[in-house]
């Protein structure tokens, strides 16, 4: 019977190496051709996932430099999970935890890799919607709207949505970006920019605990941020309610209470 613990070591040593190949000696009883296949397959396959996942990010780099990038994650980084899915949400956690920033790094790199990690994340989000009690033409200023489990409110000092490579700002904006990331209907995922009243009308109705209806979370927004025309403030609302009804960023309303 083979020795399991020296098989063991064996697998480390081979898998330390495919790793970090320049610094972790290969294994001394394989020959170095095959070892080369198996650094170039395991480091081309992710870095093409990698490619594909965050490809904003990936085009703001030169080859070299993403090159650099996706080794340094396969060195520092381990990760939690197996699932090809997870692999946006492992390498996410690497720039946010084991990755070390450069002068050279876009300061909004963070948050960059944050944004599309959330589009795929929606793209194969296992979440679905409860329609029990819920209206899908519901009027939602009279009842109490319902927000989409496929719809996510995030919050950016850069303006990431519009981030390219003709498009590279180098401080935050005067004031966060407020952006709604949605799966619709059809399975498409799209992302809808919001401003600082409707980000906090989508915020009061995820955490509307009290099943107020849209018309009462808008007068107490109102109240809040002492907006003079409370009527004009309540009208505003409702085209939002019903832009985002149509997005499937809200799925209907419900009655109140």
């Amino acid at each position: 019977m083979a020795d399991s613990g020296s098989f063991r070591d064996k697998q480390l040593a081979f898998a330390a190496h495919i790793r970090d190949p320049q610094n972790v000696p290969p294994p001394a009883d394989i020959e170095d051709r095959r070892m080369a296949i198996y650094r170039d397959l395991f480091f081309n396959n992710l870095k093409s996932l990698l490619s594909n996942m965050f490809p904003v990010l990936k085009q703001l780099h030169s080859p070299a430099a993403w090159s650099n990038m996706i080794r340094q994650f396969m060195i520092v980084h381990r990760a939690r999970t197996p699932y090809f899915l997870q692999l946006p949400q492992e390498f996410l956690a690497f720039l946010q935890d084991g990755y070390e920033m450069s002068d050279a790094d876009h300061p909004f790199l963070l948050e960059l890799a944050h944004y599309e990690y959330a589009e795929l994340a929606l793209s194969v989000s296992e979440a679905d919607n409860d329609l029990a009690g819920v209206e899908t033409d519901g009027d939602l200023l009279s009842q109490v709207p319902v927000k989409s489990e496929l719809a996510w409110t995030l919050a950016y000092q850069f303006p990431v949505h519009r981030i390219s490579t003709d498009f590279l700002p180098d401080q935050p904006g005067e004031t966060p970006t407020y952006l709604a990331v949605y799966r619709d209907r059809n399975d498409k995922v799209g992302f809808l920019e919001l401003n600082p009243m409707t980000a906090g009308l989508l915020q009061a109705i995820e955490t509307n605990e009290q099943f107020a209806t849209g018309e009462a979370l808008l007068r107490d927004l109102a109240a809040q941020a002492n907006y003079p025309d409370v009527e004009a403030f309540i009208q505003h609302g409702a085209t939002a309610l019903q832009e985002m009804r149509d997005l499937d960023i809200l799925i209907g309303a419900r009655a109140p209470g």
